[in-house]
């Protein structure tokens, strides 16, 4: 009992400093930009009270829901995409042979790029003149279908979405693959004994085994997309004609370009809040299902 208090006095106090650089580095600055979010400021000089202005503000201004929409355009590509590849490349790349573990790094290989690279990279293959696409939809004779792929309103968000699932599809199959192996053997032996295999041992046994990680993949997914910045703002900036922006852009476009930062802390705020409501649904209705 005395080794036990002991124990857990020394990883609290190890914790200690992590814990209070996270509060002062994330937590405070959430609440210190919701609060300047009632205030009128350009980010010098002196503030000006306004209450809920600047919120209400957001909330009627076209090109905000605009961003919402693309994010959840963002969020639904993300948890249809990124979860259900990195799900089914963590069954088949279980095993730990030589090459198993060399697919699952180049797998994850583009998560170690930084996102302005990515960004740039996926510019350069949706350009409409010199880009992979079209050279590729030309070379077998689709011509028609050649297009500007990030100037189109119709596709463009759908251009963007694509590399950012193939960015972010390597941590969650990490994920994955350490909650399938951490499935205890005897799991496995009694499946064996009770003829679950395949799709029946996969469906019945591991999918409920690992289903808490999956609804931690799905909040990762959430808040992910929700601030989702870099690779938008380097393949089309939230244009052309706000057709991309995204909520990240449409504040720092808002709080940098035209320095309203009273306005810009508001819309931070605003992100903060439906990421939470929409964390708080996906958990809801997973748990829903898990019963």
């Amino acid at each position: 009992m005395i080794t036990s208090m002991r124990s857990g006095r020394f990883v609290a106090l190890a914790l200690l400093p992590s814990l209070l650089l996270y509060c002062f580095f994330v937590i405070v600055p959430v609440f210190w930009s919701a609060y300047y979010g009632f205030f009128e400021w350009s980010g010098v000089g002196a503030t000006k009270g306004i209450g809920l202005q600047n919120y209400a503000e957001a909330l009627q201004d076209p090109v905000f829901w605009r961003a919402l929409k693309n994010n959840l355009i963002i969020v639904a590509a993300s948890i249809f995409g990124q979860v259900p590849i990195a799900l089914v490349l963590a069954i088949l790349l279980n095993k730990n042979s030589l090459f198993h573990r060399f697919v699952r790094s180049a797998v994850f290989m583009p998560m170690v790029l930084s996102t302005v690279v990515v960004g740039l990279i996926w510019g350069y293959i949706y350009h409409p003149q010199f880009g992979l696409v079209n050279f590729v939809l030309e070379a077998v004779g689709l011509d028609n279908w050649t297009r500007g792929w990030l100037s189109d309103p119709d596709v463009n968000m759908y251009a963007v979405a694509v590399p950012i699932i193939w960015n972010f599809i390597g941590p969650y199959l990490i994920m994955f693959v350490a909650a399938i192996q951490n499935i205890p053997s005897e799991i496995d032996d009694a499946c064996l004994i009770d003829g679950a295999i395949g799709r029946k041992k996969l469906l019945l046994v591991t999918l409920p085994m690992i289903w808490n990680m999956i609804k931690v993949v799905i909040v990762l997914c959430i808040a992910g997309s929700l601030k989702a910045f870099d690779q938008v703002f380097v393949m089309t900036g939230g244009g052309p004609a706000q057709s991309t922006e995204l909520l990240a852009t449409y504040m720092y476009n808002n709080t940098f370009n035209i320095y309203r930062y009273g306005y810009g802390s508001a819309v931070s705020t605003l992100i903060v809040i439906i990421s939470m409501l929409m964390i708080g649904v996906s958990q809801v209705l997973m748990r829903g299902k898990e019963s």
